[in-house]
């Protein structure tokens, strides 16, 4: 199957192209506005869809808009009609055409257009009416408030927030590519009906002002340790987009080692739901612990090294032994109740990864020295 992308460059371009890629497609004819026109004849020769997501964003004059969103897609479709090539033909529009200005004439007659081309034809047209889309390879400064605040924060510029409250419409890129990809597996009977846009979801809805609060918490989570709120779906795609802006020197950040003559003890995970991750680091011969918890439990996982974990019930004299080893990953279950200690048994520094249940509350330790 030969693909034609125009605006191959572009934000949303470059993802459908990694994504088509990924999904065994091959034959990609990629063209964008500095490439030569004569590609775009030999391309619409031969391609079997066509996916048209070029445009034109920020002009310099308004007269660009007409010029780029409506007179390049009239290009497109004089060079289809050159060869007869009566090929589907997706084409990314704006809510913005929705409105009376500049740019959503010129979106809103390159929709027509399209339209009236594929009922000419008797072939589909998918035409979407895109809100404001996020995620990776979004140009800052040019047409997303959310790339623009991503890189800023990431790369501790200044941001303006004119009014907080504003309600965002907003499409998360991965979203948009499978919808989009989804429409090369439709068989030819679905045919355009003038004025039908394809459905696009989820959409999702956030005031300016809370999208700011996630960004600054996602950058002040390298103090703090705490993991977003993952479970929510918006949360998860807009942290994924934030990290994508990271300049290339900060990828990595310092943990708090607290050190002894004993080892290290470090946070490394916070969540209020899902309690916090840490990495215990043991000399050869130290044993840590002797100590028990009502409600507080944890697991303990040693990823070098190897020891031995004991437990005795509070009330009991009897010891239970579990040895543990970097050579064989398991986990072992600390049940509340039990005062339980962990001792390197080796010649070489011993490595555990410790979850508990609950981020540590110093006002509540639940936390009770015994020795095992």
């Amino acid at each position: 199957m030969r693909i034609l992308i125009t605006g191959s460059k572009g934000f949303v371009g470059k993802n459908l192209i990694a994504e088509l890629r990924n999904q065994g497609y091959t034959d990609l004819l990629e063209f964008d506005i500095d490439m030569d026109k004569s590609l775009l004849d030999e391309y619409t020769k031969s391609c079997d869809f066509v996916f048209h997501l070029a445009g034109v964003n920020r002009p310099e004059n308004q007269e660009e808009f007409m010029q780029g969103n409506f007179g390049f897609t009239s290009e497109l479709l004089d060079s289809l009609r050159k060869f007869n090539n009566k090929v589907p033909i997706l084409i990314s529009s704006s809510i913005q055409a929705e409105l009376n200005n500049a740019y959503g004439q010129s979106k809103k007659a390159g929709e027509d257009l399209m339209f009236d081309y594929g009922i000419e034809n008797n072939i589909p047209v998918f035409v979407y009416r895109l809100p404001n889309v996020f995620g990776k390879w979004c140009r800052p400064n040019y047409n997303s408030a959310v790339a623009t605040f991503c890189n800023n924060i990431a790369n501790n510029l200044p941001i303006q927030v004119n009014d907080p409250s504003v309600i965002m419409k907003l499409v998360y890129i991965d979203d948009v590519v499978n919808a989009f990809i989804s429409n090369l597996k439709k068989p030819p009977t679905d045919l355009t009906k003038k004025g039908h846009f394809e459905p696009i979801s989820p959409v999702h809805e956030i005031k300016l002002g809370g999208i700011v609060d996630l960004l600054n918490a996602f950058k002040e989570s390298r103090t703090t340790l705490q993991v977003p709120d993952l479970d929510h779906s918006f949360t998860k795609k807009l942290y994924s987009t934030y990290l994508s802006y990271l300049p290339t020197n900060s990828f990595s950040y310092p943990l708090k080692m607290n050190t002894d003559n004993r080892g290290s003890f470090t946070e490394f995970l916070k969540s209020p739901d899902r309690g916090q991750v840490s990495i215990n680091i043991s000399k050869p011969g130290i044993t840590k612990g002797n100590h028990w918890h009502h409600t507080k439990n944890e697991k303990f996982l040693v990823v070098s090294g190897n020891g031995v974990i004991r437990f005795r019930k509070i009330d009991s004299d009897k010891i239970i032994e579990y040895f543990v080893s970097g050579e064989k990953l398991e986990v072992v279950d600390i049940p509340v109740g039990y005062t339980h200690n962990i001792e390197n048994l080796g010649t070489t520094a011993m490595v555990t990864v410790m979850w508990v249940n609950e981020v540590f509350d110093p006002s509540k330790p639940d936390t009770f020295f015994l020795e095992v």
